[in-house]
C-alpha cells in the first residue's frame, strides 16, 4: 500500500511524509517521500504536525497518534479500521451488524470529532475502474510499482511466509508460468 500511496500523492501535488525504517529510507525517498521518519528511532507523532491527511494502516496505537499529527480540518483514513458506520451502508449490513461497527468506531469517531479532524474507514475491493487508472498512471511513468521479490507457483508458501516476516520491500509476485 504504501509504495503506491507515496506516488499517488506525490502524483496529485502533495508533500508526502512517511514513517519506514532507515533502510528503506532511500527507496521512499526516490518514490517521492518528502519527509521519512524512521520508526525504530523517532516517533512520527513527535516530529510531524499539522497534516491535511493522514493514511493509516497500522494498529490502534498508530490511529490515535495520527489523530494527534491531524490540523484541524483535516482527515484519518484508516484501511485497518475499526470501520466506520458509512462502511456498514456500503456493505448493506443489517441493522445489528451496522450498531456493532458504529460501536466499535465510537471511540475513534469522538476523538476526532474532539480535535475538530474527519475520520474514515476505507474498505479496500477491486475496482475495474480503478486499476484501469492505475494501469495508466503506470503506463505514463507516473507510477512504479516496487517488485521485491519473484518466487514460482511451486514456492507459493515461500512466497506467504516471506510477505508473513513483513521484510517485504514492495510486492512479492508469483509466476504462474
Amino acid at each position: 500500500v504504501g509504495t503506491f500511496a507515496i506516488q499517488l500523492a506525490k502524483h496529485l501535488g502533495a508533500v508526502v511524509a512517511t514513517t519506514t525504517s532507515a533502510a528503506n529510507a532511500t527507496l521512499v525517498k526516490g518514490l517521492g517521500a518528502d519527509v521519512v521518519v524512521d520508526y525504530r528511532t523517532q516517533d512520527f507523532s513527535d516530529v510531524l504536525r499539522d497534516q491535511d491527511l493522514v493514511l493509516n494502516s497500522q494498529d490502534a496505537k498508530t490511529l490515535d497518534k495520527s489523530l494527534r499529527v491531524l490540523k484541524p480540518g483535516g482527515r484519518l483514513i484508516s484501511i485497518s479500521g475499526p470501520p466506520d458506520p458509512s462502511f456498514g451502508t456500503q456493505i448493506g449490513a443489517s441493522a445489528l451488524v451496522k450498531l456493532v461497527v458504529r460501536l466499535l468506531s465510537w471511540g475513534v469517531r469522538r476523538q476526532a470529532q474532539g480535535r475538530g479532524v474527519g475520520y474514515a474507514f476505507l474498505f479496500m475491493q477491486p475496482s475495474g475502474h480503478q486499476l484501469r487508472e492505475i494501469a495508466r498512471l503506470i503506463e505514463a511513468g507516473a507510477i512504479r510499482p516496487v517488485v521485491d521479490k519473484v518466487f514460482p507457483f511451486a514456492s507459493t508458501n515461500e512466497a506467504l511466509s516471506h510477505v508473513e516476516s513483513g521484510r517485504a520491500r514492495g510486492k512479492v509476485v508469483i509466476c504462474l508460468k
